[in-house]
């Protein structure tokens, strides 16, 4: 027998190793030898239970290295060979290295001097995503955020951008997840249950530091409740985006002008912190009609560095959030950690009423900050010295912004559409930030009923005279 014909023998037997086989029994059904057995060992890295192979069994057939569904679980391994600590070495190098990634960045582009245009809420937030570069939307209909989506449906095929209506809104957010991922703008239109179901793709998102546009109409619940408006997503948005240690810029409009001008804004937040950016309205303001004045340019997006978008420039670039060895993931949730402290720091939001020398300080956001504007003046109009603190970002808690205003301040009104939740960010915020504790008392209403002037107007009265 020639030396080459020996050589066609010798076949490679597999190798496995144990921190990349996940258990799925393809290996066992397929070998014809049935030198392959479930095994009892649980491996401490991934906690799965790696097979187990008989090699004096085994004829090299190859069969269980093609059926493995994992790409270094089970390679070949010629006889008297050296395993390699890395599997990918068994591999081979790469024929060609991988191209450097290029960052081809957004641009603005001067948009001609353009007449103010009457939009209600939700519309408003449409057209300021268009101004943004958006061009792919994804969304499941439900009252009361539907107009932004059907808007959306009947522009976008106009200037070749995508409309695509999931079958639900977990498939929405991770027809998403792809597109952030191809570092390309998209965003949803949703309410409250809608919201809840796309958390699991949130926290996917943040994981992977991916991009993209949360716009949450939110109405009364708990359960499906009614379409009315309300804030009873507050903890859901501050304290609750999925699994894991997630958080997400949350901007809180108060007129149609907002949503506009804040959904612009989140799409540039979005792609500098690689992370969600959500837009929490209330039913009202979806719904509300105003005046609203258009910028003075545009955005055409770019391409990130970091994007997995198809091209030669960048086909080695790869999105995950699965860490299966905990001080890697540990190290990912240091990082993340960062970015979000890096947001607290940057991007607090607020704007003040007669905050300056307020004695009653009444803070409140969305439509019921409008009643509470009002509350304030016709309570300044007594001789009440009140005043207002609107937080535009919920999350970060803008407490930058509401310290200097505490040094006169005797209490705090907080008025809502909800059951306290904004009242636990201001607590908790203060909290924080080491300030001696003030009363609070609150204006509060239920289910869809919004909190009237005249409340709060009363509630500030009793609360001030009874403390003279």
């Amino acid at each position: 027998m020639t030396t080459v014909d020996a050589k066609k023998k010798i076949k490679a037997k597999p190798l496995l190793y144990r921190q990349y086989c996940k258990a799925c029994s393809r290996c066992i059904e397929c070998c014809p030898k049935s030198c392959i057995v479930e095994g009892t060992e649980i491996e401490p890295a991934t906690g799965y239970t790696p097979v187990v192979i008989d090699i004096d069994a085994c004829n090299g057939c190859g069969l269980c290295i093609s059926a493995c569904p994992e790409p270094y679980a089970l390679l070949p391994l010629m006889p008297d060979a050296e395993a390699p600590e890395n599997p990918a070495v068994l591999a081979g190098t790469r024929i060609t290295p991988l191209p450097e990634p290029e960052e081809i960045p957004a641009t603005r582009v001067p948009l001609p001097d353009l007449e103010p245009m009457i939009l209600k809420g939700n519309h408003a937030a449409a057209v300021g995503a268009l101004l943004a570069g958006c061009r792919h939307v994804f969304g499941y209909p439900i009252t009361p955020s539907t107009e932004g989506a059907e808007l959306m449906a009947r522009l976008l095929p106009e200037i070749r951008g995508v409309f695509f209506q999931a079958v639900s809104e977990t498939a929405t957010v991770n027809m998403m997840y792809g597109c952030g991922g191809a570092g390309v703008p998209s965003m949803t239109f949703t309410s409250s249950p809608g919201f809840s179901l796309m958390l699991e793709g949130i926290s996917y998102m943040i994981g992977a530091e991916l991009p993209g546009v949360f716009v949450n109409v939110m109405r009364g619940g708990p359960g499906l409740g009614n379409i009315a408006p309300e804030q009873g997503d507050i903890k859901l948005l501050c304290r609750g985006l999925g699994h894991g240690n997630t958080h997400a810029l949350v901007l809180v409009p108060s007129t149609p002008q907002e949503m506009l001008d804040l959904t612009i804004d989140a799409f540039e937040l979005s792609f500098k912190y690689n992370n969600p950016v959500i837009i929490a309205a209330d039913g009202y303001l979806g719904q509300m009609t105003s005046r609203v004045t258009l910028p003075k340019e545009m955005v055409k997006p770019g391409v990130p560095a970091w994007a997995v978008n198809g091209d030669a420039a960048h086909r080695g670039n790869l999105i995950s959030s699965f860490y299966l060895q905990e001080q890697v993931l540990e190290q990912r949730n240091i990082m993340l950690l960062d970015k979000y402290a890096e947001m607290t720091e940057n991007e607090q939001r607020a704007e003040t009423f007669y905050g300056e020398d307020a004695e009653w300080l009444v803070v409140a956001c969305n439509t019921p900050a409008r009643m509470a504007k009002g509350a304030v003046q016709a309570l300044r109009n007594s001789g009440i010295k009140a005043g207002l603190f609107r937080p535009i970002s919920l999350w970060p808690f803008p407490i930058k912004q509401l310290l200097p205003l505490l040094d006169g301040v005797r209490g705090f009104i907080v008025v809502e559409a909800g059951a306290g939740q904004l009242e636990d960010e201001v607590r908790l915020a203060l909290s924080h930030a080491d300030v001696k504790p003030l009363p609070f008392d609150h204006v509060r209403r239920y289910g869809g009923v919004l909190p009237q002037q005249q409340e709060i107007v009363d509630k500030v009265t009793e609360i001030a005279g009874g403390s003279k």
